[in-house]
């Protein structure tokens, strides 16, 4: 089954959640690697030209997932979940989604307001035209700045969110023994009222 039923996902959604869920915990990882390396080194150019091509192909798969989600309804929630737990669950994937674009594309407009000028090259292969960045938010240095600043804590907030997403899901199949986490990883359908 590939498209997602009201009792659980698809084989799309599923190969959307697990391979955006490698590729960004891989991308935090490389990031937090990245931080402190010399930035003169021709290692650290090239896990930055990595870190930004993967940043494109996630921001590319969080377009083509969110438009797939448009088209396909989602599954219900666990009956029985309290009101602030359904809450939760929704502001929690409003929220992922939405860093899913905002750190893509602060570090995009990072890159393009840095007073270097060093070119985007996915996978050293196709090159990548800088934003416009608004004079508004001053010199160079201060927009890379501004965009440093929204990329880094981003990526905190995305740790966090990811930490909480995880936990929710095993405290649905640990304590509440429902399909929560099950039917991300598997077509099967739900049981009834899981």
């Amino acid at each position: 089954m590939l498209r997602n039923t009201r009792s659980g996902y698809g084989g799309v959604a599923i190969v959307f959640h697990w391979t955006m869920a490698l590729l960004i915990l891989g991308m935090l990882a490389l990031g937090l690697y990245m931080h402190d390396l010399p930035l003169d080194q021709p290692s650290t150019f090239a896990l930055f030209q990595l870190h930004k091509s993967i940043g494109f192909v996630v921001l590319a798969l969080a377009v083509f997932r969110l438009l797939w989600r448009f088209v396909n309804p989602s599954p219900r929630l666990p009956d029985g979940m309290h009101p602030l737990e359904r809450a939760g669950a929704h502001l929690g994937h409003i929220g992922l989604y939405a860093l899913l674009f905002a750190l893509p594309l602060t570090g995009w407009f990072m890159v393009s307001a840095s007073p270097w000028g060093i070119p985007t090259v996915l996978f050293n292969t196709l090159p990548v035209p800088h934003l416009p960045v608004p004079a508004a938010l001053g010199s160079q240095e201060q927009a890379e700045s501004f965009f440093k600043l929204l990329h880094e804590y981003g990526a905190y907030l995305l740790m966090a969110l990811i930490a909480v997403h995880a936990a929710a899901a095993f405290k649905h199949h640990l304590v509440a023994r429902d399909d929560t986490l099950k039917r991300m990883v598997s077509t099967r359908p739900a049981k009834a009222g899981s």
